[in-house]
């Protein structure tokens, strides 16, 4: 079959554009702004790849269109898909029905940690030689890749693995199915992580996501098993409205409980009070012990060994952009995180926190996602930030005032609507022993990198 993919580039398409190359479909695609990373990964794939919606696009003639949720009623080649009745399928939709058909599919779905906790779980599963498939909305690093098709586990060589790992995101399928992308993938085992007010670009409220939750567990089955967030009142509610699968919960005294957490990352791990181990890892942040409990539970449904499950984690090397060390300059480190959620902006500088509690922490932030664009979270951002010491916020091309948003933590806050100028405050402030946290769900201009260049040349000069 060949499939055509509009908006190929992003981390959810671009996984399916994988998974349907290794399923030996022929795969083209196409998107508004072609460019690395991506646009080298599909290559080398072996996927043509077409900048822009040019209407041209049908004489390729493909068997059917995959249509990414960012393609909406206006694009060019959209519209003359639907005025000749060319056949489209959601992105979801196609992935259901062509990979996770027939497969013991294991669902992360929550506000935050869903790629860390399903990259632990993909790990998880591939350390007890499973093999599993996975679609992960990042690279995990004990893989390299972000996606792939169930392989043969070490058990059985010539059989190929029935587990497939799968970030289940709540945003919504495509402009003909608003309902979420997860209804569409019917796990076996479900991970509901954590459950917040987001997307205010589609959802009206609270209420909105969590109806949108309770039909991923209305599809789980009476076999299956529901991993949930004991700390959430919003997960409550879900299960609440009806559920017909046994529900194992985290961070809760019944079941899951993670305790003894060490500075070093490491803690011990508890089912019904009792001891089952101890994660030795350098993970910091409660959010990375819960996102470990959570994967705990989910591989040992699918018959992976509390122990083995321990043993894996202490080898799992966390997924990029998150946490992750960028470079060192005199002293100075820079990380680079995805945080940009005010409760995942706490969690990330917390958990730094406990890890540098002598040095200064810059906290540099930008608010790019759909919901922080609109402004609804803006006043929680100064208390996200009260353990940073300094604040360097890029407000360039926002709907709200950010200097009036930080005005409660303004004697350590400035907003900049420049990147050369918001870089160069950041390094002429920066001392050795110093931590520089960038915090954003895209490339920040590349931020980091001259972050770190113009620390060089500040430090060879001096």
């Amino acid at each position: 079959m060949h499939i055509h993919i509009l908006g190929i580039c992003g981390t959810f398409m671009g996984g399916i554009a994988v998974l349907a190359k290794q399923a030996g479909h022929k795969v083209t695609g196409c998107d508004a702004n072609v460019y690395p990373p991506m646009s080298t990964q599909l290559e080398a794939q072996g996927i043509e790849l077409i900048t822009g919606f040019d209407p041209s696009q049908i004489e390729i003639k493909p068997d059917v269109y995959v249509i990414g949720n960012v393609i909406s009623r206006g694009n060019p080649l959209m519209e003359e898909i639907l005025n000749r009745g060319l056949p489209y399928i959601s992105g979801p939709q196609w992935l259901a029905e062509n990979v996770l058909h027939g497969k013991w599919v294991l669902a992360v779905a929550g506000t935050h940690g869903k790629t860390t906790t399903s990259s632990m779980l993909a790990w998880i599963l591939e350390y007890a030689g499973l093999a599993p498939g996975f679609l992960i909305g990042g690279v995990p690093q004990n893989f390299a890749v972000s996606a792939r098709l169930p392989q043969a586990p070490k058990q059985d060589q010539n059989s190929v693995s029935p587990f497939f790992v799968i970030e289940a995101d709540e945003y919504d399928t495509a402009f003909f199915d608003k309902r979420s992308k997860f209804v569409h993938y019917h796990p076996r085992t479900a991970v509901l992580n954590n459950l917040e007010f987001d997307h205010a670009d589609i959802f009206d409220d609270l209420a909105a996501i969590e109806k949108q939750f309770h039909h991923l567990v209305r599809t789980v089955p009476q076999a299956g098993l529901v991993v949930s967030n004991g700390l959430e009142d919003s997960l409550q509610r879900v299960i609440n409205k009806g559920c017909w699968t046994p529900v194992e919960k985290f961070g809760s005294e019944s079941d899951w409980q993670a305790a003894n957490p060490q500075s070093n990352g490491s803690f011990d791990v508890l089912f019904a009070g009792e001891r089952q181990g101890h994660v030795a890892w350098d993970l910091l942040g409660e959010h990375n012990r819960m996102n470990a409990l959570a994967s705990i539970s989910a591989a040992r449904h699918v018959g992976v060994s509390v122990t083995v499950a321990i043993e894996a984690l202490t080898q799992f090397k966390n997924v990029k952009r998150r946490m992750e060390i960028r470079g060192e300059v005199h002293g100075v480190t820079v990380y680079d995180d995805f945080a940009h959620h005010p409760t995942a902006i706490t969690t990330t500088v917390a958990g730094l926190r406990s890890k540098v509690d002598k040095g200064r922490i810059f906290a540099v932030l930008e608010p790019r996602s759909n919901t922080m664009k609109l402004g609804v979270m803006k006043n929680a951002l100064p208390a996200s930030l009260s353990e940073a010491d300094l604040v360097f916020c890029y407000g360039a091309d926002l709907g709200w005032d950010a200097s009036a948003a930080l005005a409660p933590i303004q004697h350590k806050a400035k907003v900049y609507d420049d990147l050369v100028s918001m870089v160069s405050a950041i390094v002429a402030a920066a001392g050795s022993g110093d931590s520089v946290l960038v915090m954003s769900n895209g490339g920040f201009g590349g931020v980091h990198q001259k972050i770190l260049d113009a620390l060089t040349l500040k430090f060879s000069t001096e």
